[in-house]
């Protein structure tokens, strides 16, 4: 009698994870099915600083805008001129009803295109988890002395579940995120590397339904997946998790304090 039990389980489990909305970057749902260390520098936090100081201010790549959002909301001023980009359309509707009430403005900008902004326009830029930071726009885009302040994802996150679906990757594979490698990009835009951080952290996966899910709303880690084409990784690994308790991966995080110099 067992085991038609463990598979109504499972199959229960799977449609939750698979029907719940993968809109914006609002984690929420994950309460109790998921858990990931965060990094020592308390990102978010440290935004709203870095926003109470400046004059106009520009996120990329901002998600549905719950991080600027909060930001905001904790700094003791916000910026005079406040923008942000975000290239996934369902994402670019949740931001704007988001941030539109803080006097942010939301671009659309696909994720190759320039950012659609003057020269010197911002003396502070800003970014949570950027696909692939651009560094000769965030350049162009700063005013001589402005500052880019964000947190990136680092080489090999979460790597352990991405391999338990895909097998072994290429020691190389994700190495364009390698901190050194971001460094010397950012150098190479002509901008100064003030402060840069990296951490590794632990992520326990709870429940199947949090794996499919995390799946379904970070689309990179496994390009193409769905719940028919991984069913077999899928069931394997509910199975771990009922026998351990959790899976556990490492999240890679660095943090990123970037200038731009003076003009001479």
């Amino acid at each position: 009698m067992k085991q038609p039990t463990q598979h109504r389980a499972f199959e229960g489990l799977v449609a939750e994870g698979a029907a719940v909305p993968t809109e914006g970057w609002d984690f929420s749902w994950f309460e109790g099915r998921a858990t990931e260390e965060r990094p020592s520098w308390g990102y978010a936090r440290s935004l709203a600083d870095r926003l109470a100081a400046a004059t106009a201010a520009l996120d990329v790549d901002t998600g549905g805008g719950e991080v600027l959002e909060f930001a905001l909301g904790a700094a003791s001023r916000a910026p005079v001129l406040g923008a942000a980009t975000e290239g996934w359309p369902a994402n670019v509707v949740k931001a704007t009803e988001l941030l539109r009430p803080r006097g942010v403005v939301v671009v659309a900008v696909a994720q190759d295109a320039p950012l659609p902004f003057a020269d010197g326009t911002f003396d502070l830029v800003s970014s949570r988890h950027p696909v692939s930071p651009r560094w000769a726009e965030i350049a162009r885009v700063l005013r001589p002395g402005g500052t880019y302040f964000a947190q990136h994802v680092g080489p090999r996150s979460v790597f352990e579940l991405v391999e338990h679906f895909l097998g072994p990757q290429p020691a190389g594979q994700s190495g364009d995120r390698h901190p050194d490698h971001e460094r010397a990009a950012a150098e190479a835009a002509g901008l100064e590397v003030v402060d840069l951080r990296a951490e590794r952290l632990r992520v326990e996966f709870h429940d199947i339904a949090a794996v499919v899910h995390f799946l379904r709303k970070v689309v990179w880690m496994v390009p193409g997946f769905t719940v028919e084409g991984y069913a077999r990784q899928l069931r394997s690994l509910h199975e771990r998790i009922e026998a351990e308790g959790s899976f556990v991966a490492y999240s890679s995080r660095h943090l990123f304090d970037v200038r731009k110099p003076e003009s001479k």
